[in-house]
Parts: C-alpha cells; structure tokens; sequence
C-alpha cells in the first residue's frame, strides 16, 4: 500500500482525525482553508508530532505511537514543496539545485537529466527573485527530486499561478510521476486541480473537540 496513515492531532480547539489508506501513487488531499491539510504533510515529514496513529508510506514505517516508532526527519527521506517554495534567494538556481543533490542518498536521476526534463536549463545562473512564479515552481520540484527521497510532499504548490500555468505544471508533475513512480501527497483547496492529476481523493475537515474522530 502507497499511503497508510492514520493520525490524531488536537490543534487549538480542533482536532484533527485523519485515516488514509490507499494504494494510489498519487493521494490528493482537499479542504476549506484551516482545516489541517498542511497540519498532516507535517505530521508526515515529521515536523509536527500526532498525538497517537501511524504514518506508513510505500511500506516504510515513519512513525508509530503504539510502538514507539518516530523516525528523525533526516532519516524519512521526504521531498516536500512548500506553498512559499522556499528557495535560498542569496543561490542561484544552480546552487539551489545542487544543495538538493547534497542531501541525496543517490539520485535514480541525476541534475542534468532533471533539468533537462524540467527545462530550466537557462535558468541555472539566475537568482529566484528574477523568476517566474512557473520558473520557481519547477527550479523548486527539482531541488526536492534530486535529494532522491522516497516520496513528494506537495503543499498547494500552484498557489499564484494563472491557469495556463497551472495546467503545464500539472502535466510536467504527470510526466515526472510517469517518469520515477515517487509517491505524491498532494494538498490543494481545489478538487478540479487534483483530479486532473488523476489523484485518489481525500477530504479533510476539522473537527471541534468532543466531536469524535473520522473524516
């Protein structure tokens, strides 16, 4: 199984009961705006702790409360995109790339195969505030793919784009999938985004505490 996760969380006066358990390669993950869809891609690459559950994905155990399982970031192996994308603004995009590389445990592909498949080859000596909201989109998924993890965090990574963008980043997230069959957890306010990534869907919503758990 792709994604088998399980979690509770209480955050604030919500609590957050997640159950996930898919074989899809892709889980798309929707929801208002606060309801804990960034809350779980945290859990997941360990930079919030679940208050109990378990967090399995394509058959490794990164986290287990019942027995005592709570793997160290490091060692989780996560490519995770954030919705600011986050890149060191004082790097070139070269550098920016290679600073993924560092951390590889030996990438099944490497930079110039990347960049050839991301076409941001007359990009690399550029710094990301003269890029494009599409250029720093792509310069930022092919920083997490060369640090070769085991799977992608996507965390509303077409924020700011206008459609034309959107479209063309969600078919070069289609040709890579194709390409290194990496799982993908995928958060998005808009179900019609992820449906065109041909995602198993997910929604999320927060629960008051006292309300009990599910989904």
């Amino acid at each position: 199984m792709s994604f088998d996760i399980h979690v509770r969380r209480r955050l604030g006066a919500n609590h957050l009961a997640i159950d996930i358990a898919s074989s899809s390669a892709i889980v798309g993950l929707f929801g208002p705006s606060g309801a804990g869809k960034s809350s779980l891609l945290n859990m997941v690459a360990g930079l919030l702790r679940p208050d109990e559950g378990r967090v399995a994905i394509a058959g490794g155990t990164l986290f287990d409360s019942a027995v005592g399982v709570d793997l160290p970031i490091a060692q989780r192996h996560c490519g995770y995109i954030f919705q600011d994308l986050r890149l060191f603004p004082h790097m070139s995009v070269r550098r920016n790339l290679i600073y993924g590389r560092r951390h590889s445990r030996g990438s099944a592909l490497d930079m110039p195969a990347i960049v050839d498949m991301l076409g941001i080859g007359d990009l690399l000596e550029r710094r990301p505030h003269s890029l494009s909201g599409g250029e720093a989109q792509r310069v930022a998924i092919g920083r997490a793919l060369l640090a070769n993890p085991h799977f992608l965090l996507m965390d509303e990574p077409l924020t700011g784009l206008d459609q034309g963008l959107k479209d063309q980043i969600l078919e070069l997230i289609r040709k890579l999938h194709a390409a290194t069959s990496i799982p993908i957890l995928y958060v998005s306010h808009d179900r019609a985004e992820l449906e065109a990534l041909g995602a198993d869907l997910v929604s999320i919503r927060p629960l008051k505490t006292g309300d009990g758990a599910g989904l």
